[in-house]
């Protein structure tokens, strides 16, 4: 269990499992640029990150903009959207919300302005989520849902134990870089060149770069 102090932030565990590097830029050297891609994600989450704009539609209760930590993963953040419905198992602990009085489950759903992914970047995100939800509340939440603002779409994602063992591995080495401060090395990818940090990452030239050690030996011969 972690401390107060030593919590991350929840959102960075998408970065983290897209690229240990960009994630260590941003966390460990504290750099940040914005790119296109970048801009148009705070864009989207305009009017999804009010956190006093709480609705209700033909009985499924929207919550937005929800704090959440887990102790036991080390993370905090926010979740983008808490869809409540109606519990129909009774054997089930409730999600309660004191402004709508009632037995609720609850699905975290998060908003992403690309399209889906070829790997589990954005699956770990809303996991991570889920499980701080449960540390919270007590309560168990079987899946969420990512919509996806280029192709205006809900994909379901199932918290299996595979995905959640997933995410408390990545919160785990999250943490040990933290601790270690240590920024990983470059493994230059085609996705790279998306990347608003490629500048300052320089992949292709430290995939290439000759080790100090090995510079400074030429240097004394």
């Amino acid at each position: 269990m972690y401390a107060d102090d030593d919590l991350l932030s929840l959102s960075g565990i998408q970065h983290f499992a897209f690229c240990p590097r960009q994630w260590a830029l941003t966390h460990v050297d504290r750099q940040w640029h914005d790119n296109y891609l970048t801009i148009e994600g705070t864009w989207l989450h305009r009017v999804v990150d009010e956190p006093f704009n709480m609705d209700s539609d033909y009985g499924t209760v929207h919550l937005r903009s929800v704090a959440v930590k887990s102790y036991a993963l080390g993370l905090y953040g926010i979740a983008d959207l808490l869809e409540l419905t109606p519990l129909t198992n009774a054997e089930a602990k409730p999600f309660t919300v004191p402004r709508y009085p009632g037995r609720w489950e609850v699905h975290p759903v998060e908003y992403k302005h690309g399209k889906p992914k070829p790997d589990d970047a954005d699956e770990v995100q809303l996991c991570a989520q889920a499980m701080c939800l449960e540390e919270m509340y007590g309560i168990s939440i079987s899946y969420g849902a990512i919509y996806y603002g280029k192709t205006r779409r809900r994909c379901q994602v199932s918290f299996n134990e595979a995905l959640r063992t997933r995410v408390g591995q990545l919160a785990s080495q999250m943490h040990a870089f933290i601790d270690q401060g240590v920024v990983p090395d470059a493994a230059p990818r085609r996705q790279c060149m998306s990347c608003s940090l490629a500048d300052l990452c320089m992949v292709p030239d430290l995939s290439r770069a000759t080790p100090v050690n090995n510079y400074l030996k030429q240097l004394s011969q």
